[in-house]
């Protein structure tokens, strides 16, 4: 990249960028079961508002990836547990941008007061395993047949947790 990432939290203009960049995702067929992508008000109304982020080629720049996190469950017991989602431009894959999300969004959760963050990935997708991997999240298990993509087909997610060092209780 010609010019540092940095990270900014997502708002309601960065959609455009944020959508396509998550469409690019879909048509891979191997980032998400999703076919399709929802509008803005669905996005906003299903990720917690303290965990979006975007990152950016230099200040001001162009969204080259972002991350969210969605609420676990409704049920208070699960309050600090939180679904993550990663997705970079097509363009900018395996050159840092999803290392630098996660590792931006992992102390915002922690200061949100998460101690889980869980990850479910198509286990084609060795490169967001292996991401992930990267930054502390460890495999679960496999959930054989688990969701039914755009084409019918019923496919593998690997789940993947990561446990905060300092917030919540240890296993």
């Amino acid at each position: 990249m010609s010019t540092p990432v940095t990270i900014d939290p997502m708002t309601a203009d960065d959609w455009p960028e944020v959508r396509r960049i998550y469409a690019e995702g879909i048509a891979t067929s191997n980032a998400t079961l999703e076919s399709e992508t929802h509008d803005w008000s669905h996005f906003d109304h299903s990720h917690r508002h303290d965990c979006r982020l975007v990152a950016r080629d230099g200040a001001g720049g162009p969204v080259l990836g972002w991350i969210a996190l969605t609420a676990y469950s409704a049920r208070r017991v699960y309050a600090g547990v939180a679904w993550e989602s990663v997705y970079v431009g097509e363009a900018l894959r395996g050159r840092g941008v999803g290392r630098a999300l996660l590792e931006a969004v992992i102390p915002a959760s922690e200061a949100a007061g998460l101690w889980t963050l869980l990850a479910a990935i198509l286990v084609e997708n060795t490169a967001s395993l292996a991401l992930h991997e990267a930054v502390g999240f460890r495999r679960v298990g496999v959930e054989r047949g688990l969701g039914q993509d755009g084409r019918g087909r019923f496919r593998d997610v690997v789940l993947l947790e990561r446990r905060s060092a300092t917030v919540g209780v240890k296993p």
